[in-house]
């Protein structure tokens, strides 16, 4: 046995790290071996560099689902680079299995990774994550923590067929659910399609929210070069898995924290990829709050203006046609980099410990394909989101702009409004309901303190007596959020919110609103004055709760232009805003 009787002589590494302190050093570090031993495990091994394994792996978590082949390979790397796996969990969160909605606690979980990370002793941490909260979580606990950190992707599911028409989650799911409201399909035709939507675990096979983290972590330089876009069952995702391994225990070796890697130059890398993914809306959120625990702001007219300059390369649902599997195939990011070589920042540093150009040409060349465009030939001009502001929004409103209807991107029209989800779901099919095509359709209180956790609900149906005569798509305007598998004019984000008094509080039914794309114009046609007398006739109280993390959330919690994270866990200071112009 190694002298351990005055560990406070050596760099604290190892099992050596955050010892809890009896009034002994020596006492402290005796026991917890004495403990770690009672697990197997030898002098010898306690002796190498411990590599934290962040497992989210639940029942409740189908994207999740291969987590435990995954963390297999994962220590399998670790050990094989000379370094020690210690396993531990985490939460996981299931868009689909999180009531009310899984970004209420996405916030907790970045809580939970952060102060484990932290409690444990490890020199060096992977972050199992895919399903859309967890990877942005995991990243914010992990910039917080500052521990060396590396992202290991779940991997998106396989694609489904439905009588020789090739299906996946999650926009055909939403696809073939308006043909059902639409009496387009018949109740057994929609249960067997049921059937085929989601063919294997993994995460949605389209670019949605978690597609998109992905391929932001890979930008940001916080995964494996190539470790955005396997799919989950696949033989190279597990082969991700031990390259990821061994890279963390490298990077324990050379003490590579996230506060050279989460820098100015890859976060604005990141945002440069999220327009020309035609990436999920739900991504500025996150990008937000990832900025924000490193010490950026996320400017929002910055992006916009990026986004004037950054095509949509990626053809992918629900902007294009194709899947993750295409893009897996056709070279993942690395095609997709190869092509925004003029717009990024080469210097970046990557988890490898090489820069983002480096990791570009290791590559190698690009071949034929035809789901990543040359940026000479887009399938949008522009960036696949776009930035509104007016006195409906002052603080911003987001559109997706890449998988709206063009007829719909210049409108006014008469607001039909909804105070809120229940209303929306007591009247949103009532044949009664005063409603027509070109009417805009308007949500209250989905935002960050209204729902409260800012729900996927943006993307709320056409009116039933509408889209059975054949409507597909009008314009709709929340305060909340929609999935990045969601399609359609529909403007999201609206801050500030309406249950804290943003204007949005204060439309009322038979309102005009105009909404121009081409001028990033949000406007309530209702003078200055009358919204104002509106707001005093009707002031807003905001929601609270009695007790628990509800509370918490609700008493801390930000709007979506700063991430909708909690405020006392974002950095004080001065902050750098970002994209840069």
């Amino acid at each position: 046995m190694n002298d351990d009787r005055d560990p406070a002589a050596r760099v604290p590494t190892g099992m050596r790290q955050g010892l809890t302190s009896y009034g002994d050093t020596g006492f402290s570090l005796f026991l917890r071996k004495a403990f770690i031993k009672g697990a197997g495990l030898s002098e010898s091994a306690l002796e190498r560099p411990v590599i934290g394994i962040a497992s989210t792996g639940s029942a409740y978590n189908p994207c999740h689902g291969n987590a435990p082949q995954l963390i297999e390979a994962l220590k399998r790397g670790v050990m094989l680079a000379g370094g020690l796996p210690m396993e531990f969990p985490t939460i996981s969160l299931h868009e689909s299995f999180a009531a009310p909605t899984s970004m209420v606690l996405r916030n907790l979980m970045s809580m939970d990774t952060e102060e484990m990370i932290r409690a444990q002793p490890m020199d060096a941490v992977v972050l199992v994550g895919g399903c859309d909260k967890t990877v942005p979580a995991q990243l914010m606990g992990a910039a917080s923590a500052g521990k060396p950190a590396i992202q290991l992707i779940t991997g998106s599911m396989l694609t489904g067929s439905h009588r020789g028409e090739r299906v996946g989650a999650c926009t055909d799911c939403r696809r073939w659910w308006a043909r059902w409201r639409a009496r387009e399909v018949e109740a057994d035709e929609i249960a067997v399609v049921n059937e085929q939507l989601v063919p294997s675990v993994g995460t949605c096979s389209v670019m949605g929210t978690a597609s998109t983290m992905a391929c932001i972590a890979e930008a940001l330089g916080m995964t494996v070069p190539g470790g955005a876009s396997p799919p989950a069952v696949t033989a190279e995702r597990m082969r991700v898995a031990e390259r990821t391994g061994a890279l963390a225990v490298q990077m324990a070796r050379a003490g590579l924290g996230p506060d050279r890697i989460l820098t100015a130059k890859a976060f604005e890398n990141a945002t440069r990829v999220l327009l020309a993914i035609g990436g999920s809306t739900n991504a500025v959120v996150h990008l937000a709050a990832i900025a924000g625990r490193a010490g950026f702001e996320l400017d929002l007219r910055a992006l916009d203006r990026m986004g004037t300059e950054t095509p949509v390369l990626l053809d992918l649902k629900p902007s294009g046609a194709h899947y993750m599997e295409d893009f897996h195939a056709a070279g993942g990011m690395a095609t997709l980099l190869r092509e925004l070589r003029p717009l990024l920042h080469l210097d970046a540093l990557t988890v490898t410990g090489r820069t983002l150009g480096e990791e570009i040409e290791a590559a190698g060349p690009g071949f034929a394909q035809d789901v990543v465009r040359p940026l000479a030939r887009p399938i949008y001009p522009q960036g696949g989101i776009a930035v509104l502001q007016g006195n409906l929004a002052p603080g911003g409103a987001i559109l997706k702009q890449s998988a709206a209807s063009a007829t719909l991107m210049e409108h006014e029209g008469r607001a039909v409004v909804f105070e809120d989800a229940a209303d929306l779901a007591t009247r949103i099919d009532d044949p009664a309901l005063d409603v027509n095509a070109d009417d805009i359709l308007v949500l209250k209180r989905i935002g960050p303190k209204g729902a409260p956790g800012m729900p996927e609900a943006g993307a709320f149906p056409i009116p039933l007596e509408l889209a059975r005569a054949g409507v597909k798509d009008m314009v709709r305007i929340s305060d909340g959020r929609m999935s990045g598998t969601a399609f359609g004019t529909i403007v999201l984000h609206v801050t500030p919110e309406a249950a804290v008094g943003g204007p949005l509080a204060h439309v009322r039914n038979g309102d005009r609103i105009r909404l121009s794309v081409a001028r990033r114009e949000l406007s309530l046609l209702v003078s200055d004055g009358e919204l104002a007398a509106r707001a005093a006739a009707n002031p807003v109280r905001e929601p609270s709760a009695e007790r628990g993390y509800r509370k918490l959330f609700l008493q801390t919690v930000l709007q979506a232009d700063r991430g909708v994270d909690f405020d006392f866990l974002v950095p004080g200071g001065a902050k750098q805003r970002l994209p840069r112009s």
